[in-house]
């Protein structure tokens, strides 16, 4: 017989099975919590815990309604230290697990109901539950692993979809057919297989229905050895009857015909058996050989810019793949960087094959994300060079490399990465300067911080070299941290600059959101973490452009906690993640949306860890308030 007390943690077990960390939990410890909870209701406005209450005397887990959680105590400025907390939502882990006070304030903002657990239980459940127990001590880095398990189950059909053998073979047509009729001139038939670099030519008839190929390794000994007259039409010397496969054939299929026959090349055809075009065994080698290495290979490899298209395609899908195995933001923006960098030093050198800087030292260098490594998908050019002209004419030189600079950025354009609207741009005369001329313009805008000057340094602080002589930037660099160290108005104007734009954490809805319901992840997310990042470096003389390792090396100076530096940085890589996600999922390149989530449609789990990670991005601004008194 079911008991009234069982009905009751029956309830409570269901619902805490749709929030974390109680979904991942061991029945026995689902089960222990059910039996020990109590449901209590507080009336909208009333106080349900604060630091007067003394040592907490329960586990709160919010039911139904909505809880404001502030700090108490003398805070500089309260909207900074508010949130809101939603069904699924606990407090307080820190003070229960310390056996101290609360430092905040929880107040009912509606009618609500919380689950309660007695402190000893709660401390019992801990001791059981290794789930919980990493929860309660590791909190957002908890919840972010989960969110990754849920993403890589999210992804992984997708990728598999477009990556495996079961894709049919229509998916991987990306061209127009090219074929000739079988009384054309093999001469014109070759002409256009050179023209339009391909490994065959398909013969067709009238209705586009194939009936012949020839391909290059047909015409060794049919055209070459036996001097075959280049007049007489291809149908005489090409292999009729080709195979054929139609659209909805899948990778797998074409593989196994292509072994089976030995060939290179299959024709698809539609369901009409007209020609769509044509897949071959480097096609279907493709399918699995986007990995790191291999695009490595493939970009340093490139002898044109076609290739390196080709290559700048895989970095998305490997993008993709990495976001379906789970791999964390900080890695994935890292492989993406690397290959990017990796393709713009090799469209260098191709361009340099074409012109002649001999005598010039100058160095070619990344500005914005690119020069943090922080690099997402949808991302345009943001660069610049410094040279030497050594014994060269400086003008002279200048215009070489400007010269030089702009095919660089054109082949960059062809290869996705779009011409800055901005014109922050190597090419641009006012970006192209030897290290005196960049220090004085660096100098200039510490010494008259104007919001423009506020502007540049947001940008162009955040620089390295991706190629030529390292020596240059490095100097710069050093230059540049101990110009800006001593000179606290310029850093109090950047700290100001940077609390400009709060976290859009509402204090009676979860997010602030905006016009069209959505939010910016760059504008009101990564922004926050990497302006107060790039402030700290300056003040600690920080070498490192990277966000990550400047908060890291920062605040390990200053003497900020580990745990909460770690905190910190995992909130800035959920959203960067977010941001991923988004620009794979969500929009084409420089879409309008490419940066902004709709919360309403995040799930459960992602949007508790996006309110966390909001909430980081306050800590540390408060702190740099603090620090500035500002």
């Amino acid at each position: 017989m079911t008991t009234a007390a069982q009905v009751l943690a029956g309830a409570s077990t269901d619902f805490l099975k749709r929030y974390s960390p109680f979904d991942q939990m061991q029945p026995e410890a689902l089960e222990f919590l059910g039996e020990r909870l109590l449901l209590s209701h507080f009336a909208k406005g009333s106080a349900i815990l604060s630091p007067e209450m003394g040592q907490p005397r329960h586990f709160f887990i919010i039911q139904r309604g909505k809880v404001q959680a502030s700090q108490a105590g003398n805070v500089a400025v309260t909207e900074y230290a508010t949130m809101t907390l939603s069904p699924g939502e606990c407090f307080p882990i820190g003070a229960i697990s310390a056996g101290r006070a609360s430092t905040n304030n929880y107040v009912a903002l509606e009618d609500t109901f919380c689950y309660q657990l007695p402190a000893r239980d709660f401390m019992e459940l801990m001791r059981i539950s290794p789930e919980f127990h990493v929860f309660c001590t590791q909190y957002i880095a908890s919840l972010l692993n989960q969110s990754r398990q849920q993403l890589q189950t999210t992804f992984s059909q997708r990728a598999a979809e477009q990556q495996t053998m079961t894709t049919p073979l229509g998916a991987l047509i990306k061209h127009e057919p090219i074929c000739v009729t079988p009384d054309t001139p093999l001469r014109k038939a070759l002409e256009t297989m050179a023209e339009q670099r391909i490994g065959c030519m398909v013969i067709a008839d009238e209705a586009l229905k194939p009936v012949g190929i020839l391909t290059q390794s047909d015409l060794l000994p049919r055209v070459v050895l036996p001097e075959f007259d280049l007049s007489r039409p291809i149908s005489e010397v090409m292999t009729s009857k080709p195979h054929v496969l139609s659209a909805t054939a899948t990778a797998y299929d074409a593989a196994l015909e292509m072994a089976t026959h030995a060939v290179r090349h299959l024709l698809v055809v539609d369901s009409m058996d007209r020609l769509k075009g044509v897949v071959s065994e480097r096609d279907l080698f493709t399918l699995q050989r986007i990995g790191l290495r291999q695009i490595r290979a493939s970009i340093e490899g490139a002898e044109d810019i076609d290739s390196l298209q080709r290559a700048s395609q895989d970095i998305r899908q490997l993008a993709l793949n990495l976001i379906a195995q789970g791999i964390g933001a900080e890695q994935l923006t890292h492989f993406i960087s690397a290959l990017n960098d990796a393709l713009t030093r090799r469209i260098i050198i191709l361009e340099l094959d074409r012109h002649d800087l001999a005598g010039i030292a100058f160095s070619w260098v990344a500005f914005g994300s690119e020069g943090r490594h922080e690099q997402t998908l949808s991302t345009d050019q943001d660069n610049g060079i410094i040279y030497d002209p050594k014994d060269s004419n400086k003008d002279e030189a200048k215009t070489r490399l400007l010269a030089f600079a702009k095919d660089v950025n054109k082949a960059l354009d062809a290869c996705g990465f779009p011409l800055c609207k901005g014109n922050i741009m190597a090419s641009n005369p006012d970006l192209c300067l030897t290290r005196e001329e960049w220090e004085r313009r660096f100098g200039a805008w510490i010494r008259q911080p104007d919001p423009q000057a506020l502007l540049n340094a947001s940008i162009f602080f955040d620089f390295r070299v991706l190629y030529g002589n390292e020596k240059i930037a490095d100097e710069l660099r050093r230059w540049l941290n101990n110009a800006a160290k001593g000179n606290s108005a310029f850093l109090r104007m950047m700290a100001h600059n940077a609390l400009q734009v709060a976290p859009p954490l509402g204090r009676i809805r979860d997010f602030v959101v905006e016009d069209d319901g959505m939010i910016d992840l760059k504008k009101s997310g990564a922004r926050l973490f990497v302006d107060v990042a790039r402030i700290f470096a300056l003040r600690s003389e920080v070498e490192s452009s990277s966000t990550v390792q400047r908060l890291r090396q920062a605040g390990q100076k200053s003497g900020m906690p580990a745990d909460e530096l770690d905190a910190m940085i995992e909130g800035f890589h959920f959203i960067q993640l977010l941001r991923l996600r988004s620009q794979h999922l969500e929009t084409e390149h420089d879409a309008p949306g490419d940066n902004k989530v709709h919360p309403d449609r995040l799930n459960e789990l992602d949007r508790r860890i996006l309110k966390e990670a909001f909430r980081q991005a306050r800590k540390l601004q408060l702190r740099l308030k603090l620090d500035y008194q500002l």
